[in-house]
């Protein structure tokens, strides 16, 4: 790349375990990427629930910004994180208190509560949105009983970031889409569910909304001067505007602490069927819908990893994932969204014992456990894309893996058996890179157009395909182990 050609952007890419900042320099019609700074996202009780050190946060990604302008001066500035969380913000900006985090157990009946105002079927005719126990709307719920009379704004997570080099609060689109409020076919939030918000627990929740916004909006300038951009800040949003696509037909797996599944479509599936199904519509880059299923993802393995660092049985995951890899396959499966597995701490024992439940005996073993788990996984990818292919009216010829799971070459290899579906995997900073891409184009660096963003994209990363058929199981063999998940 010439000096002369280069333009910079920093993004800062935050999941719910730990968060980076990335340096993109654009050149030629590529992105090169380079992390600048990481960081852990620990979760901690204060206060007496499970909450974010937002401070922390903010200060990480500053400092991490501020790293990134060593390399030269910064075309732009975007920020991307998980969906559901807020913050509340008095007049003067400032937090009230730290934001909760998703896994907390506050919101435990609260879509129950909710259904008592707003029938399901008419919740997700109005936003199509799938039922976690964590969704904004949910959430909102349960802090229905909290003293609001000093409340200004609320703010999602990535939003609530950038205000911090802005000093405006607004809410993009793609992580609006999370909160259950969203009706997607509008982009607007709907009046339904804010009013049955308001009526069932005097929570009037406009007050507090800010204005949305469209990713690749420019929302303000930092104190640099620099653009700082509202992006895709969802981060599934950004991966998925990532994808290194060369064929229209394709599933995806954004793969890390959690894997969302699905299809890219033009418009929401608001039937019934998708409904039952419980997938998702979640709003994209340009206009598209995110049309997908939760899966409690890499999560539960990193907790398994965490469990065994404590007790002294640690392995580093290379040595695991090999290890794993010659056990025989399909040997224990257990459901990865069965609700046990959303909270922190023991995950191995809350593994074996989904198990147990299911009439198999799992040693309480490193190895195994992880091979458990990533059966598990692909397992749920295959009944999550045959589902979504059936409901959308899709026939995928491709699987793009996306995200820090495409590292995970046996995970990759169980996805492409179980879904009978070559695997294209990567890129792994698929997030950062699709974070990038959005504000290259808001401010003029690169042509808006979500395929000449995926050309940059195709150009930009390298990756791996793993054919179907190279483990040598059929379609029989999952679908027998599958069966068994549902004979309990």
């Amino acid at each position: 790349m010439s000096s002369e050609a280069v333009r910079l952007f920093a993004a800062a890419d935050l999941g719910a375990s730990s968060g980076r900042v990335v340096l993109g320099r654009l050149a030629d019609g590529r992105i090169l990427l380079d992390e600048v700074a990481r960081f852990d996202n620990p979760l901690e009780i204060h206060a007496g629930a499970l909450r974010w050190d937002f401070a922390y946060l903010a200060e990480a990604v500053a400092e991490g910004f501020e790293s990134a302008r060593a390399a030269g001066e910064l075309s732009g500035l975007g920020i991307d994180t998980w969906g559901v969380d807020y913050g509340r913000l008095d007049a003067r900006g400032s937090l009230l208190e730290r934001p909760f985090s998703y896994r907390d157990r506050r919101t435990e009946g609260a879509a129950e509560r909710m259904f008592a105002h707003i029938a399901p079927a008419l919740l997700y005719a109005e936003t199509g949105t799938q039922v976690q126990p964590f969704n904004t709307l949910f959430q909102l719920v349960a802090a229905s009983s909290q003293d609001w009379s000093g409340v200004e704004r609320i703010a999602l997570m990535p939003d609530l970031l950038t205000s911090g080099f802005t000093g405006e609060v607004h809410c993009e689109v793609t992580n609006a889409s999370t909160t259950g409020m969203l009706d997607p076919r509008t982009r607007r939030w709907s009046p339904a569910v804010v009013a049955a918000l308001r009526d069932g627990f005097g929570l009037d929740i406009v007050r507090f909304l800010p204005p949305l916004v469209e990713p690749g909006t420019v929302v303000g300038y930092s104190t640099q001067g620099e653009p700082v951009v509202a992006v895709a800040s969802h981060d599934t949003a950004a991966a998925v505007l990532a994808l290194p696509v060369e064929h229209p037909d394709f599933a995806y797996v954004s793969c890390g602490t959690w894997s969302l599944v699905g299809f890219e479509l033009d418009s929401p599936v608001l039937s019934e069927e998708a409904r039952a199904a419980n997938f998702t519509n979640e709003l994209g880059y340009s206009g598209t819908v995110r049309f997908l299923k939760n899966v409690m993802g890499l999560w539960v393995l990193s907790e398994c990893r965490r469990e065994w660092e404590r007790d002294g049985r640690g392995l580093p995951l290379g040595q695991l994932l090999a290890e794993a890899g010659r056990l025989r396959p399909l040997a224990h499966v257990i459901d990865c969204n069965d609700p046990r597995l959303l909270a922190p701490g023991d995950m191995p024992t809350r593994v074996r014992e989904l198990a147990a439940g299911y009439g198999q005996d799992l040693a309480d073993d490193p190895v195994l456990i992880t091979r458990c788990v990533l059966d598990s996984l692909a397992l749920a990818y295959r009944g999550a894309v045959r589902a979504g292919a059936r409901i959308a009216g899709r026939s995928p010829r491709v699987v793009h893996l996306v995200g820090g799971g495409s590292r995970n070459a046996l995970l990759c290899q169980l996805t492409a058996s179980a879904t009978g579906l070559p695997v294209i995997a990567g890129p792994a900073e698929g997030t950062a890179l699709g974070n990038i891409l959005v504000q290259a184009a808001a401010v003029g660096a690169l042509p808006p157009a979500i395929e000449a963003l995926r050309n940059v994209a195709l150009r930009s990363c390298e990756t791996t395909t793993y054919p179907a058929t190279a483990l040598g199981l059929d379609a029989a063999a999952w679908d027998e182990a599958a069966a068994r998940l549902e004979q309990r």
